[in-house]
């Protein structure tokens, strides 16, 4: 089912400009939670390298790929 509204004539411009910047925000979140879980997953490969670090890289090796799955999806 279509949840469209019906936006008056005069306020149509208003709306659209709400539309475009919803999607902008919308967009730039994606991205930014892409980056970030990328930046993560790298993070938690370096320090899996090390045999200390694979205490803490491990999980973020994991939270990495979940926040890059769910940003794109």
């Amino acid at each position: 089912m279509s949840d469209s509204k019906h936006v008056p004539c005069l306020l149509w411009p208003f709306y659209a400009i709400w539309k475009l910047i919803e999607f902008i925000f919308l967009f730039t979140g994606r991205i930014i939670g892409v980056v970030l879980g990328l930046v993560l997953m790298i993070t938690g490969v370096v320090l899996t390298i090390t045999v200390v670090g694979a205490v803490v890289g491990i999980p973020l090796i994991i939270i990495g790929f979940l926040l890059t799955i769910k940003s794109i999806f």
